[in-house]
């Protein structure tokens, strides 16, 4: 049998070839995140943001770091709520400081807003084991105890708000935006006791859904994009799933097209408002 080949016409080439070009296109706008112009408050408190340190004897640092944002109406006299927020992978302190209108928010509700490093910009905040083996393909991994030491800034950081501001002990929260977000869910279930409430934007998370009984008891916000491509949203429903078969008292928020950089920021207000209405019994 003769088999004939007809060659394709150039102008269906040419569309198909427009159509790809288009699609990709698509789908890496999906993923980026374009700042608004950034109100005159928003610019304001961010100016007031001051990076501070503390000696970090465990790691054998004098100088490490953390992001610390304190309101114009704080007065020592009067216990203030505090958010401790947690950064993304690859990123710093400043992070979740410029994370949209995060510090015009704070400043509204009269909060103090403390951003720990994590050790380093990829510690995973211990959610991810006490060691190092996730960071192995790293040129420079860090600590063989990577993990332990970025659990540990979290809450040395925490400490050290404490112990320099009145801080109402009702309302101390914890926050997180992807990696940020996974250490939320971790730390926040390990030491429950210390929370008022969660909120966990796009977590990147990689142990069991389980893990959240240990937050039983704590009100837990959770955001996510249904057009993620970094964090698996099927991943975040489980993990919502498993709040619902405890009973938890939870709100999630999935975002129609919402990507991995969108979807908390573009909820950020309503972060605030549901941490506003928490307190510790």
């Amino acid at each position: 049998m003769k088999l004939t080949f007809r060659s394709p016409d150039p102008s269906q080439l040419l569309l198909a070839a427009s159509l790809i070009v288009l699609s990709l296109t698509a789908a890496a706008a999906a993923q980026e995140w374009v700042q608004p112009e950034r109100s005159k408050a928003n610019v304001e408190a961010l100016a007031r943001v001051q990076v501070k340190a503390y000696r970090f004897e465990a790691a054998g640092k004098n100088d490490m770091q953390y992001g610390l944002y304190v309101p114009t109406a704080y007065n020592a006299s009067r216990a203030t709520p505090l958010v401790i927020a947690l950064h993304g992978l690859g990123s710093d302190i400043h992070y979740m400081m410029e994370y949209n209108n995060l510090v015009e928010l704070a400043e509204r509700y009269g909060y103090i807003v403390a951003t720990p490093m994590g050790y380093n910009e990829r510690g995973w905040y211990g959610a991810r084991g006490q060691g190092n083996e996730f960071n192995q393909r790293q040129a420079d991994p860090g600590p063989a105890n990577l993990g332990a030491l970025s659990e540990q800034d979290v809450l040395n950081v925490l400490k050290e708000v404490r112990g320099n501001f009145n801080v109402d002990a009702k309302r101390i929260y914890l926050i997180g935006q992807s990696m940020g977000g996974g250490g939320t869910l971790y730390i926040g279930s390990k030491y429950a006791d210390m929370w008022a409430a969660l909120a966990a934007m796009a977590p990147a998370i990689y142990i069991s859904p389980d893990t959240i009984a240990g937050a039983s008891k704590l009100p837990v916000m959770v955001i996510q994009g249904d057009a993620d491509t970094s964090v698996d949203p099927k991943v975040t429903r489980q993990w919502v799933a498993k709040m619902k078969e405890l009973g938890m008292k939870h709100e999630y928020i999935e975002v129609p097209g919402g990507t991995h950089a969108s979807a908390g920021r573009l909820n950020i207000d309503k972060v605030f408002a549901f941490l506003d209405k928490q307190r510790k019994p």
